[in-house]
């Protein structure tokens, strides 16, 4: 007996997975990723030395309407009502770059994976977009789910 594909009928057609029949349920994500950069370039943001701006306040604000719209960025995935939406940017100079956390949560039939992960993209995209004048060597890695709760399959905790 063959694996069950959540995303194809039997037929093998693509569709979404109907969750009309879940019962809704508080549910929470949180994803994590970072940008790696030359120290030079990471001192440039924390002097506000950066000619496009505020690069951590846009990456944030980049995330959270990302995280909006991973329903029409992401095929298959369910637009979500969501409850609440943070993206926190922290540098560390030991990269050095910045480590972007983003957690999402909502009441609902399904979970909020995906939009923590495209608000972790997103930001990042941001901050490389913001700083790329400055230093084209970034990297921009290490973008993971870091836990979840709520709904049918449970608790997660990476590592």
């Amino acid at each position: 007996m063959g694996q069950q594909f959540t995303h194809l009928d039997e037929a093998g057609n693509l569709k979404m997975v109907d969750i009309s029949a879940k019962v809704p349920t508080e549910r929470m994500a949180v994803a994590s990723g970072e940008v790696v950069m030359n120290k030079k370039t990471l001192v440039m943001i924390s002097e506000k030395a950066i000619p496009k701006g505020d690069v951590f306040t846009v990456a944030k604000i980049a995330g959270v309407v990302a995280a909006k719209r991973t329903a029409e960025l992401i095929p298959l995935c369910h637009p979500l009502q969501l409850s609440a939406i943070s993206v926190e940017i922290i540098p560390d100079d030991s990269l050095p770059g910045v480590h972007v956390t983003a957690t999402v949560k909502t009441n609902g039939r399904t979970g909020v994976e995906m939009e923590a992960l495209t608000a972790v993209s997103v930001a990042a995209l941001t901050i490389y977009d913001m700083l790329k004048a400055v230093d084209k060597s970034m990297t921009i890695g290490e973008i993971r789910l870091i836990e979840k709760h709520g709904g049918k399959s449970g608790d997660y905790q990476y590592g």
